[in-house]
């Protein structure tokens, strides 16, 4: 598989099923939870973003908050055999662009969220802040 996939990635919001989303994060390593809790989830986020790459489910990411001032990136999950070539930025990004968009706070909004062990340079990466209890970055709302 090419380096360089991102071009063939298409991101999709809000159409992630349930059983997708918990067959993702048993793959990745995550806890298994019932289905139920899943569309919950779904159904209470924000927005959720999937990555697809020819037709496949590859990754996803979520957001949840109060879609004002607060704003939280859950289950940011890209298959094994799909990190580490661009497509987590992709949907962070993507998920930071939709909290810029949509926040209504004024000059600044924040977006927070809990790092996985050992992925937190990635987050640091892209421009957050890691602090006790997670991490955080401050937006500037243009």
């Amino acid at each position: 598989m090419e380096k360089n996939i991102c071009r063939e990635i298409r991101l999709v919001d809000n159409i992630l099923q349930a059983e997708d989303f918990i067959r993702l994060r048993i793959e990745t390593g995550f806890a298994q939870i019932p289905v139920e809790h899943a569309r919950k989830a779904l159904q209470n986020g924000l927005i959720n973003v999937s990555a697809v790459y020819h037709g496949e489910l590859v990754g996803m990411g979520r957001l949840v908050g109060d879609g004002a001032m607060y704003w939280y990136l859950q289950e940011i999950i890209i298959l094994p055999e799909f990190q580490r070539k661009g497509i987590g930025t992709m949907i962070v990004n993507h998920l930071v662009d939709y909290a810029k968009a949509n926040s209504i706070t004024g000059k600044f909004t924040t977006i927070g969220g809990v790092s996985a062990k050992g992925k937190e340079p990635f987050y640091e990466k892209m421009g957050f802040e890691i602090i006790s209890n997670g991490m955080k970055k401050m937006i500037e709302i243009e």
